[in-house]
């Protein structure tokens, strides 16, 4: 085990190239996975004040692939966000290479109801996998802007008996490292 300051995550793990996968989530995403953790509403004026992007933006700009997860409800999946807290696709198409983003972006967005994956052309977020017992209008509902629908639309895998076993050995894990007061019963 290691602990490594935050300044050095930041300059050198981070935009230093060295990190593989993000994982991030947010109050709102659009159809090019751009993210806000900021405000909702105007920002001088917002209805809601969010925590803040942290270091979000650097995850979104310079880890080499990001897997967003996010409840998909129409609320989340709008037309445009009301605030880039982490850049997405930005405007879709090459807009990420012409900032000069150093990270290919947002890989796929994984809701409770699907997995949506960028065209790789426009990288417009589409319905690429549709979760077990989920209808596909229903995630094309649940969205706010007209979803696009893979043609070669697949049904999301089950996890395997190993991948849930490592999963729930994990969350076990977390509770008891999370548990420390006395009271604290798992």
């Amino acid at each position: 085990m290691t602990v490594v300051p935050l300044a050095e995550i930041f300059s050198y793990w981070l935009t230093g190239g060295r990190i593989d996968i993000g994982f991030l989530g947010g109050a709102q995403i659009d159809r090019f996975a751009n993210l806000n953790t900021t405000v909702i509403g105007d920002y001088r004026q917002p209805s809601v004040r969010l925590p803040g992007a942290g270091g979000a933006p650097e995850i979104a700009t310079s880890a080499k692939e990001v897997l967003i997860t996010l409840r998909q409800n129409k609320r989340a999946f709008v037309e445009k966000v009301d605030f880039v807290s982490s850049a997405g696709h930005l405007e879709g198409g090459d807009a990420r290479k012409k900032m000069g983003l150093p990270g290919q972006g947002p890989t796929a967005v994984i809701t409770d109801l699907g997995i949506l994956t960028p065209d790789p052309v426009t990288k417009e977020l589409t319905l690429s996998s549709i979760h077990p017992g989920v209808a596909v209008e229903q995630a094309v509902e649940s969205t706010g802007w007209p979803l696009k629908v893979s043609q070669k639309l697949a049904l999301t895998e089950a996890p395997s008996a190993e991948e849930l076993r490592v999963l729930r050995d994990l969350n076990e894990r977390t509770a008891r490292a999370q548990c420390v007061s006395a009271d604290c019963q798992l």
